[in-house]
This record gives C-alpha cells, sequence and structure tokens, in this order.
C-alpha cells in the first residue's frame, strides 16, 4: 500500500527533542486540565447549567482532537520517521476535519447559550432546557460526520503521482492537495464550499449573536451587571478568536498564497496551543470553576 512521509520538523532536527519536551508537556496539560473541567462540572451540584454542560462537551471534544494529531507528531519527533500508510493519513485527516468542524458548531451553541441567558433571561430555562442542550451537542457532531467522510474520499481518490512527502505534521487538506496530479479545481471548490458553511457561517452566527449580547449588556444600569456579563462571555469569545483566526486562514487562504511554514505554524496553533490554552482561559476568568475546583482539591488533600 502507498506511504505517505510526513515531514515534519525534520528540517530542524537540533530542535527535534526540545520540541518533543515541549509538545509532550503541552499534551499532557491538555489532558489534564480538560479531564478536570469534565469532573468538576459533572460533579458540583452548582454547575450543573447549560453553560457548564457544553463547557464539559467542548473539553471532551478538545481531548479527543489532541488524542488525533498529537501522539503521532510525539511518535514523529521520537522517532524520527514520518512514514504514514495511505489509510492511517486518509482517517487521520477525517477525524482532524470531523472534529473541527464540530468544534465550530458547538462554539456556535455556546454562543447562543450565551446569547439566550443574557437577551432573554426570563425564558432561559424555558429554551435552553437538558433535552435542547443535548439536542445541540449531538446535532454538532452528527451534522459533521456524512460531509467530512465525503471530503476524505474525495480527496483520496485522486492519484498521486509527485513526492509522496508531506510538508507537515499531521495529514491535513491544503498539503495533501499539493501532492494531487491534474487538476484539483473541483476539490478546491469543495473545500471552500465546506469551509464556508462549517466556519464562516457559523463564525457569522456567533457575531450577530456577541453584537446582541453587547448591546443588551450595555443597556444594564447597574456596573456590577455589566462586569458580571462581560465576564461570562470574555472567556468563549476569546477562545472563539483564537480557533476560527486559525482555522479561517488555513482553509479560506487561496492555494497560490499558502505558504508551507506559515501554515504548519498556524496549524500548531488550533492542534496543540489552542486547546492547551482554552481551559486556562474557562478556568482562571471563572469563578464558579475556580470555586469548584478548590472544593475538589479539598476532598482530595482531606
Amino acid at each position: 500500500m502507498m506511504e505517505f512521509i510526513l515531514v515534519g520538523f525534520s528540517d530542524s532536527p537540533h530542535l527535534q527533542w526540545i520540541l518533543f519536551g515541549i509538545f509532550l508537556f503541552m499534551y499532557l496539560t491538555i489532558l489534564l486540565c480538560n479531564s478536570v473541567i469534565i469532573v468538576i462540572t459533572m460533579t458540583d451540584a452548582t454547575l450543573q447549567t447549560p453553560m457548564y454542560f457544553f463547557l464539559s462537551q467542548f473539553s471532551f471534544l478538545e481531548i479527543c482532537y489532541v488524542n488525533v494529531t498529537v501522539p503521532r507528531m510525539l511518535m514523529d519527533l521520537c522517532t524520527q520517521r514520518g512514514n504514514i500508510s495511505f489509510l492511517a493519513c486518509a482517517t487521520q485527516m477525517c477525524f482532524v476535519l470531523m472534529l473541527g468542524g464540530t468544534e465550530c458548531l458547538l462554539l456556535t451553541a455556546m454562543a447562543y447559550d450565551r446569547y439566550v441567558a443574557i437577551c432573554h433571561p426570563l425564558n432561559y430555562a424555558l429554551v435552553m432546557k437538558h433535552k435542547v442542550c443535548v439536542q445541540l451537542v449531538v446535532a454538532s457532531w452528527v451534522s459533521v460526520i456524512p460531509v467530512v467522510i465525503g471530503q476524505t474520499c474525495q480527496i483520496f481518490s485522486l492519484p498521486f503521482c509527485r513526492s509522496h512527502r508531506i510538508n507537515h505534521f499531521i495529514c491535513d487538506i491544503p498539503p495533501i492537495l499539493k501532492l494531487a496530479c491534474g487538476d484539483t479545481f473541483v476539490n478546491e471548490i469543495a473545500v471552500y464550499i465546506v469551509a464556508m458553511v462549517f466556519v464562516t457561517i457559523p463564525f457569522l452566527l456567533i457575531i450577530v449573536s456577541y453584537g446582541k449580547i453587547i448591546s443588551n449588556i450595555l443597556r444594564l444600569s447597574s456596573t456590577k451587571g455589566r462586569s458580571k456579563a462581560f465576564s461570562t462571555c470574555s472567556s468563549h469569545l476569546m477562545v472563539v478568536v483564537l480557533f476560527y483566526g486559525t482555522a479561517s486562514i488555513t482553509y479560506l487562504q487561496p492555494k497560490p498564497n499558502q505558504s508551507e511554514a506559515i501554515g504548519k505554524l498556524l496549524s500548531l496553533f488550533y492542534t496543540i496551543l489552542t486547546p492547551t490554552v482554552n481551559p486556562i482561559i474557562y478556568s482562571l476568568r471563572n469563578k464558579d470553576i475556580m470555586a469548584s475546583l478548590r472544593k475538589l482539591l479539598t476532598k482530595l488533600c482531606a
């Protein structure tokens, strides 16, 4: 079976073990921090609300995402071999796209939750029932799967007659398309359409939601009320900017303008850096999470 070679960071051999140590530390941090968030949101009665339900689902998604990409990256840094089979490459790309698309939709659901909580507080309990929250999470996962499988099959049905060296550390669409023979125009259009549906449209919905949220907050007469409302939304907004910024540049940038070095750097952002800072952003800027974490640590130390 045909193999690809993930070039990764082999062009900097003197940094291999330093990068291995950094990425391993970040990987373990992601697993630990997100696992803690899941545990405290499931066990603390004060956190049994839609906002923290979505946060626990988001943390689970982050754990899944890094497990698809980082272990492979660490193995390649350790062995200094980037060989990956055709099937393994297709599988990795399929899961990367599926989890990335799900994250876009889940962030949109989280923005909708904040919109209802701040703009329609009296109807919040009625609108954001647990059943509705579960349906939004399930829809975020299920709606992406057929599209991603179809796109992966379309891309990997192309003939690859050029070099099989992928100048990247994961199997992603832009570097894979560069290896394909013949005209890839149809595939590129398909990528843009899917990116518009799962990246641009959700991002616009989030912007509209936060436009209404900010407008509503500014009308509050209480300074304390404005401060509390902003604090509950600022963490989510920071995560949205980090994730959507890098994903948009990666998948919506015209192919001739794509730099492989910049592409790898941006991929590092949404592959490992953003999942590392997300739980830190959510925990350090959230008094309820910090209080629940202190209670958990007190129980463990007692």
